[in-house]
Order: C-alpha cells, then structure tokens, then sequence
C-alpha cells in the first residue's frame, strides 16, 4: 500500500471518527431529555428508538469499515493482549461514542433488566465488527485464551496443595485427575458472573499444573429444596440475575464463551520459555452428569470429550423458550447431533432422557445412578492415556476450527445483546426465574 492511500485511509478515518463522535453526542443529549426507560409511553419509546438506531447504523458501519485500523489502535499494533472486559473500556476511552462508558454501564448496570437503555447492544455491534475482521478476531480469540490474572496468583499454591477452593468451584487433584465440583448448591449450579470466573479459575489451574493429566467436571449436592441431597450438574443460566439485570454481554455471555468453554476444548494460550511445539496448553475433559443438565448446563456437554451421564438425568436446551440463544450450541449441537435433532431440542425444546436411543448422540456412556462413581473412575483412567492428548486435539481442530468458532461468535455478540433486552425476553426470565424459586 502506497503511502498516499495510508494517508487518504487516516483521513477517513479520522473523519468518520468525528463524525461518529458528534452523532453520539447529539443521541445522548435526546436520551437525555427523555424520562428513565421503564417510565417512557409508546411515543417517547419509538423516538428513542430511532435515536438509538440512527447512531447504531453508523457504528455497525464504521466498524465494517475500520474494525482492523481500530483494532490495531487498541492494541498497539496487536502487541498487547486485551480480554474483552478490558478491550471495550480502553474503546470507550479512544473512540468517543463507539461503545458505552464506564459511567454509562455503571449506571446501567444498577438497574433491572427492565429499566435499562440497552447499551449492551452497542458492545454487540463493536464486537461484532472485531470478531468479524480475521487478524482482529483471532487475535481477540488467542487474548481470551490466557490464563487469568487471578489464576496465576493462585497457581503456586494449587500446584503445592491440589486443592482450590471458591464459592461456586471446589477442585481436588487426585491421581493426576483434577476433579472441579460446580457447588452453588442453593440454584441448582445456575450460572451467573460469579460462576463463570470461577469456572475460568479452575479450568486454567487444571490446565496449567503438570501434574494433571485429566479434568473431571461434575455438580455437587444441592441444599436447594426441591433436590435437597442429590446431585445436579447445572440449571443452565441464572434467570432471577438475567432479571436482575446482573447477566452482562461481556461479563457473563461473551467471556464463558471465549474463556473457559472455549479452554475447555481448545486449551490454556501459555508462553512458556523453550516450548516450541505449541502456545497451547490442552487436556482430555470429562463430564459427569447427575439429574438433568439445563441450558448452558447442556451447551458444557458439547466440549467435552467423554460424557457419562446417570440413567436417570436428562439434558435440554430451553433457550428458544427463554427468549435467548444457548451460547454456541446452534453451532455445535449441530455438527454433534445433527440438524433435525439440534431443531427439536434448540427451538422445539425437546427434552432429551439420558436412557433414551437419540441420547447415544450427545452422552458417551449412561449408568445406573449408583454405578456412577466407579464409571467415572474407569473414564478418566482411559482419558488419561499417551495418545488421547493429541488425538482429541486433531478431532477438535476438525470438528470446529477457531475461525469457524471466531464467525459464530462475531454475530451471536450482537444477536444475544439484542435478545437480552428485547421485552419478550424481560418478561419471560422474569415469569421462568419465579418458576424456577
């Protein structure tokens, strides 16, 4: 590229980024003289909507335009590795009216999912446009793939006790098996942003210790009510937080994919001195499933490579009842189990027995609920086998390669966010999270 085409790009660029700017602010000021959302009548309603949506259609188009030159900004030429959470502060911060600030979400994120503006949605179309464009995208990807800070520092103590302990995680290494128990037994392992960092936590200390070999991931007993001494692997996501307004696009919905179900299948991005072969730090999972595995309970299954499920459970996706879309299991739920099953249970809620012939497509191995423990011992021992590594790494890399997963993500960014503050979807937690009590 000529330097005068580089020139003639900064311009533009430069431009349209004033531009954006000056609309956003003129949006803002409108919003402004508007009463709160949940006050607002029809009229006031449509006259914020098409504010909003004058200014989304010049984001969605700027970043269509410019997400690499934008993205290379953020990242100093790609030589920094930003989390998402972190990504769109530093955008907030660069290109004024791009995404929300962080008094913007501060503000919002006080309020019930009913009284919000929806400004999530602008980090929908911001991110997008990253996931969208490939050297952003996969460099976004690879970011997500770090271990955590907060994993790091538990690292030396992890490696020298075997044990962690958090409030939604236990996980004991035995027998070179790291042993992750999901034990929010007051909601049934339902998933919320407490949740899911410490899944991140665990899955990056198992990754990262030498001495496992295999992760195990199973739900612990519950205290709840209706399953009081009994096993469960997960209810899916928190409604009552969905309602709440506490389930964020970035904090909750786009880190559990990108983080730790994405480690899940995919591995630990870990620089170490003198490995050469491979930046990635990748071990065989297994999931033990007791009762029932709900929504993202069930979207868990899908990156696991061997699944025992007691006779007695069962799996299902309710998300198209819920009003939202399950993670990333449109993608992997088909390629798993087939289209004309993946409709059934995705948009027709098909509940799926554990016991039943269609199971055999999404469960390994079934047992009476009392053979449980000693299947599971006999599953991570042939897990833990020489080759298992490196040949579940070649199926995972057939089966979903990272821009194949880059793609999905780059339009369920934007589709979740618009889903999550649609009104069907407000009322609908609201009536399932008081059902679920």
């Amino acid at each position: 590229m000529s330097s005068a085409t580089v020139s003639r790009s900064a311009t533009g660029l430069a431009a349209e980024r004033e531009r954006l700017a000056g609309a956003a602010s003129e949006v803002e000021r409108l919003i402004a003289e508007l009463p709160a959302p949940a006050a607002r009548d029809d009229v006031q309603r449509d006259a914020a909507a098409a504010a909003h949506a004058s200014v989304r259609a010049l984001r969605a188009g700027f970043l269509a335009e410019h997400a690499e030159a934008v993205y290379a900004e953020l990242t100093a030429g790609r030589r920094q590795r930003l989390r998402v959470d972190a990504l769109v502060t530093v955008a907030a911060e660069r290109f004024p009216g791009l995404v929300p600030t962080t008094g913007q979400l501060a503000a919002e994120r006080a309020l019930p999912q009913s009284g919000k503006e929806g400004r999530e949605i602008d980090h929908g179309i911001f991110l997008r446009g990253i996931l969208r464009s490939e050297p952003a995208g996969r460099h976004l990807l690879e970011s997500m793939l770090q271990p955590t800070p907060r994993a790091l520092r538990l690292l030396p103590e992890f490696e020298r006790t075997g044990v962690l302990e958090t409030e939604s995680v236990r996980m004991e290494r035995r027998d070179g098996t790291a042993r992750l128990i999901m034990c929010r037994s007051d909601c049934l392992n339902a998933e919320d942003e407490r949740q899911v960092e410490d899944m991140e936590t665990a899955v990056d200390l198992a990754l990262l210790d030498p001495a496992v070999r295999v992760g195990l991931v199973r739900g612990g007993l519950m205290s709840h009510p209706r399953y009081q001494g009994r096993r469960v692997f997960s209810a899916g996501i928190n409604l009552k937080a969905i309602s709440a307004g506490e389930i964020t696009l970035v904090g909750f919905l786009l880190r559990r994919e990108l983080g730790y179900l994405h480690k899940l299948r995919r591995g630990v991005w870990h620089e170490q001195p003198g490995r050469w072969h491979s930046r990635l730090v990748d071990k065989p999972w297994m999931a033990v499933v007791d009762t029932f595995a709900i929504g993202g309970g069930c979207q868990m299954l899908l990156v696991f490579d061997h699944v025992l499920a007691a006779s007695d459970a069962y799996l299902s996706l309710p998300a198209a009842q819920e009003g939202i879309i399950p993670g990333a299991a449109n993608l992997r739920l088909t390629r798993m189990a087939g289209a004309r099953l993946a409709r059934q249970i995705i948009l027709g809620g098909r509940r799926i027995q554990a016991d039943e012939p269609a199971a055999a497509l999404l469960v390994d191995e079934v047992v009476e609920p009392d053979q449980l423990d000693a299947a599971a011992e006999g599953g991570v021992a042939r897990l833990a086998g020489d080759a298992v590594a490196a040949n579940r790494r070649m199926i995972n890399m057939a089966e979903e390669s990272p821009d194949e997963l880059r793609a999905y993500l780059a339009e369920f960014a934007l589709e979740q966010a618009l889903r999550i503050h649609d009104g069907d979807v407000i009322d609908k937690v609201g009536r399932f999270a008081g059902r679920r009590a």
